[in-house]
């Protein structure tokens, strides 16, 4: 009974860490996928700088004409490739709106959605690395800022059924002037990592009459050594701009993925202490039956059993109790993993792989684990062995 008892025990170690193993990988695949999917820009090597516009002792006409000057001095800061200033950088969770006009198109008023925009400076799209499928870069800021615009692939697509929408013009509501549209540049997502791109447009940052708030810089060296000279430029006079905030892009997109890293880090953690306790009972109860059958062992080895015969007896009596334990665990596996892909959002659990990956790891560290009780009984001295009883 208390064999039985103990050979229940592994079992259901099996089992257990079988469905919490799938599990774990299966949260850890979508996570891989999150991380590194295309975001539509480049997001190592980019300084992220926001400043309080609240607290700024100047008016938006003054920091207009400051705003050039500031970015030219970053430029100048080794290791500075490319800087520029936006109302809000990729991911930033809240972002403008509008509803738009674009000539020759005509949308149903039920079905009208709201365009993405954000104002941005030049060098924008070099900075971010945004690819610039066909267009040109915003114009330096004049007091009368020019009437252009660019696109991303979603606004072309949805409104100019894939054509080039360069030489068109797009009316904003309540702005009787049109913008020409002078760029095309690709998608880049900025409210959710997890949703599309929505069509966006970008306007010369001047356009928005609002003061932008976002700095960001690609470098060549490590961002974060930069900080306290860009600091020192924001607050400095004459631009006296409050810094409330210096981050790395990088790190600014692994903030967005919080609780997927959090669901992954606590289902491996049970997954890994589950195949611990697999391998831990595993290795006690072998340990403990090649200590019982240390007689049975010797006269094996006596008649002319070999030191391999004897490995692949211990072997599979640990393969047969893991087996057992899939087998009973593998119906529940797939019952947990399509929960799990529910509580997530855009996660999918029809893959195999997670299934696949827990079951091959499963029995890969039970075998591990009996491989110690199993190098134990092959070097069992059968004259010892006998003696002993």
């Amino acid at each position: 009974s208390r064999r039985l008892f103990g050979n229940g025990l592994v079992i259901a170690q099996g089992a257990l860490s079988l469905i919490l193993l799938s599990v774990s990988q299966l949260y850890l695949g979508h996570l891989s996928s999150l991380r590194n999917q295309s975001l539509g820009f480049d997001r190592h090597s980019v300084l992220l700088v926001s400043v309080d516009k609240a607290r700024a002792r100047q008016n938006l006409d003054q920091l207009t004409v400051l705003y050039p000057d500031v970015l030219e001095q970053f430029g100048r800061l080794p290791g500075v490739r490319t800087a520029t200033v936006s109302a809000m950088i990729p991911l930033s969770g809240a972002a403008g709106s509008r509803f738009v006009t674009v000539e020759e198109f005509r949308e149903d008023p039920q079905a009208r959605r709201r365009v993405l925009l954000n104002g941005v400076a030049p060098n924008f799209f070099a900075t971010f690395g945004t690819p610039l499928i066909a267009a040109r870069d915003f114009p330096a800021a004049d007091a009368e800022p020019a009437r252009v615009a660019i696109v991303n692939e979603a606004m072309a697509r949805y409104y100019f059924a894939g054509a080039s929408p360069l030489g068109k013009f797009v009316w904003f509501d309540q702005d009787p002037q049109p913008y020409a549209i002078i760029g095309l540049v690709g998608n880049a997502k900025y409210a959710d990592v997890r949703a599309a791109a929505p069509p966006t447009i970008y306007l010369h940052y001047s356009a928005l009459r609002e003061i932008p708030t976002e700095f960001s810089l690609r470098t060549s060296t490590a961002p974060l050594a930069l900080a306290d000279d860009v600091r020192r430029i924001l607050e400095a006079p004459p631009t006296n701009l409050p810094v409330t905030r210096i981050t790395t892009l990088a790190e600014h997109v692994d903030a967005t993925l919080v609780p997927e890293r959090l669901i992954t880090a606590l289902s491996g953690l049970f997954g890994v202490v589950g195949i611990l306790l697999t391998a831990t009972g595993l290795y006690g109860l072998l340990a403990y039956a090649v200590a019982r059958r240390t007689r049975e062992i010797g006269v094996r080895m006596a008649v002319g059993a070999t030191a391999g015969s004897v490995m692949a007896l211990v072997l599979r009596q640990a393969l047969g109790l893991v087996s057992v334990g899939l087998i009973i665990g593998l119906p529940i596996a797939f019952w947990t993993k399509q929960i799990a892909g529910a509580m997530v959002e855009n996660l999918s659990g029809d893959s195999l792989f997670p299934i696949v990956t827990a079951v091959i790891g499963t029995i890969a560290v039970s075998l591990l684990a009996a491989w110690v009780p199993a190098r134990r009984a092959t070097r069992v001295d059968p004259l010892v062995a006998l003696r002993s009883e």
